[in-house]
């Protein structure tokens, strides 16, 4: 099993100590139409990681069924390595989310850093609870898209860099504000 929960709090620390002091108008503050908010990054993140509890859950339950895909392990490994490399935090340009994944386009809704929180508690719990399937080498599906399948280990590996990711943009949202509000 990897550090995944000691990642988690590392990353939720950093989103706090980082952004917890800032005004609503700062976490909300965008510096351009294309570059999304502090607090955008921080739904964005909740959004994306809750469409997997579903799964996680039907598997501890024992009633999650694999895609016919993920017989294939040369798929889920080539799928889980393509993401990957998608979500990491040093990568240069930049990915389009889907729509299902995407934050509100106003302001977020209150309490951002709070919500952030408490959604890192429950997404440690999730992946604690379901990491003994990881080790098994279970396969599983995108909430997005059932023929893009990939080891769960593989999924928590993605979940914590795309966070990492988030919070590297989030930071250079911060660095632009300046003056600007």
């Amino acid at each position: 099993m990897s550090n995944w929960s000691e990642q988690i709090d590392e990353i939720t620390e950093n989103f706090i100590q980082t952004f917890g002091s800032l005004a609503p108008e700062q976490l909300n503050w965008k510096p351009d139409l294309k570059t999304w908010s502090i607090a955008q990054n921080m739904e964005h993140l909740i959004v994306i990681n809750s469409t997997y509890f579903p799964t996680f859950e039907a598997i501890r339950e024992g009633t999650y069924r694999p895609p016919f895909l993920a017989r294939f392990g040369f798929l889920a490994s080539f799928f889980g390595n393509m993401l990957f490399k998608a979500v990491k935090p040093n990568r240069k340009w930049k990915s389009k989310t889907l729509p299902m994944w995407k934050p509100t386009k106003g302001e977020t809704v209150p309490h951002i850093i709070e919500r952030f929180e408490a959604h890192q508690s429950e997404l440690k719990k999730q992946i604690t609870a379901t990491a003994a399937a990881a080790d098994e080498g279970t396969v599983i599906s995108s909430p997005a898209n059932k023929n893009l399948v990939l080891k769960l280990e593989k999924a928590f590996d993605i979940m914590v860099s795309h966070e990492k990711r988030h919070f590297e943009q989030s930071k250079e949202v911060l660095q632009s504000i300046g003056d600007q509000i």
